[in-house]
């Protein structure tokens, strides 16, 4: 088991589950180099099926070097309609070639435009506009260039498949991109506000530059630490300092310059000012790197990842799961006790049972026994219990638990080293990647 880079220890990532080092090489050199395929599990009316019923048209659009919300906007303004008319199930990466899906509200096949870099194919017809997690999964197709050791793919696959009990597996981590690839800090800011301390929140946020970010936005953060440091704070000088493309930083500043910024209700009230989804990712960064950090003591401390030991909490497998895609149900859970070990042992090598870890929240249900005290620990250290996500609006957050392993059949093409694989919603591509490679993870 080797130490994982700085920049992941970060975010909570301690180790690669194999020794020695990864393949290195460079991955995005073009989009192609990285292919991503939805697993779908919508199966639409014929495109001739009343729209009344069925008022939204799905298509399947292929995306070369698109963000999803850009090439949305570029749909909507095409098609002259609202961008409040076009839904998919999830974001991709902008570098790649992408294939996804996506319902437009009131239009037909034949509205369809032709945009740039996109093939956009109309598929049918659905009753609802899809929402975020309707997909079963993703396939990859990744090109690694120029790998320096390229014949270490073969050991990591093994230690990998060693670590899954039979299969391809890794740690299920959260990725860097979680927390911000470039400066990753909205854990920090969420685990701030899991405390209740708004001030600190914000000035984690708004000031605390990073050394990869340009010169100009370091000084315009710097500055803002320096107003927040005086006796008499002047957030108009600071958000006078603050370059016009960092939008959310100059929203919170604005409000401070509004509200005076001397109480911790007017910094709740800065936060409030971006985007709910933003502000709910914050608290669920914080969920994440503990996460993290609890996986990363159970792989110190050698407890194994695909089956349980006494104290663990396992969730089942969800059988409404499209036929070859293993999805998880945790809304059903079960505590295994020293006498349920074996018989929920034999439920997981069938893939009909997943130990899990909590991404802690106040309906929480911590594990006994050594996995129990793992989760303790971690808490412990962060300063926070279920209790503290008790929040007001949208940093409110029951929890829930995630299973810590995720397997994967692993194909590898040799000419060009290229790993093609599937992973179930919600698990990243970059839990596989970093194990195979093991460089910087902002260049994964």
């Amino acid at each position: 088991m080797r130490e994982a880079h700085p920049l992941e220890r970060q975010v909570g990532i301690e180790y690669y589950v194999s020794d020695g080092p990864g393949v290195g090489g460079r991955l995005r050199e073009d989009p192609e180099d990285f292919r991503v395929r939805e697993l779908e599990t919508f199966d639409p009316e014929p495109l001739d099926a009343d729209p009344a019923p069925y008022p939204h048209l799905l298509v399947r659009a292929t995306l070369t070097e698109w963000d999803t919300n850009d090439f949305a906007g570029a749909l909507s303004d095409a098609l002259g309609i609202s961008r409040e008319r076009i839904s998919w199930a999830g974001t991709k990466d902008k570098h790649a070639v992408t294939t996804q899906l996506f319902s437009i509200r009131g239009v037909d096949a034949a509205d369809l435009p032709d945009l740039r870099n996109a093939d956009i194919d109309a598929i049918g017809r659905i009753g609802r506009n899809l929402e975020f997690g309707d997909l079963a999964g993703n396939a990859f197709e990744i090109r690694v260039r120029d790998p320096e050791r390229p014949d270490r793919v073969d050991t990591i696959t093994d230690a990998l498949e060693a670590f899954g009990g039979g299969s391809v597996a890794v740690p299920n981590v959260f990725g860097h991109q979680r927390f911000g690839s470039q400066r990753p800090v909205t854990h920090e800011v969420g685990l701030c506000i899991a405390r209740e301390e708004w001030r600190e929140a914000v000035l984690t946020y708004v000031a605390n530059p990073a050394e990869t970010e340009p010169e100009r936005t370091q000084e315009a953060r710097s500055r803002v630490a320096a107003v927040a440091a005086s006796d008499d704070p002047d957030w108009q000088a600071a958000l006078d300092a603050m370059p016009g493309h960092l939008g959310y930083e100059r929203s919170m500043l604005h409000k401070l310059v509004e509200t005076g910024g001397t109480t911790p209700d007017d910094f709740r009230a800065a936060l409030e000012t971006v985007p709910w989804n933003l502000q709910r990712l914050f608290v669920n960064a914080a969920q994440s790197y503990a996460f993290n950090r609890m996986l990363s003591e159970r792989l110190r401390r050698g407890l194994p990842f695909d089956r349980p030991v006494a104290g663990d909490v396992v969730c089942f497998a969800d059988t409404d799961a499209p036929e070859g895609v293993t999805l998880t149900d945790t809304d059903r859970l079960q505590r295994v006790t020293e006498d349920r070990v074996d018989v929920i042992t034999r439920h997981c090598e069938r893939g009909r049972a997943f130990v899990t870890a909590p991404l802690v929240g106040t309906e929480t249900t911590l594990g006994d026994g050594d996995p129990g005290d793992i989760e303790r620990a971690v808490l412990d250290d962060l300063d926070l219990e279920p209790g503290d996500f008790d929040l007001p609006g949208n940093f409110d957050s029951t929890g829930t638990r995630r299973e810590i392993l995720v397997a994967t059949t692993l194909s590898v093409a040799r000419e060009p080293l290229t790993l093609s694989f599937s992973l179930p919603r919600g698990s990243y591509a970059t839990a596989v990647l970093r194990e195979y490679l093991q460089v910087d993870p902002r260049d994964l």
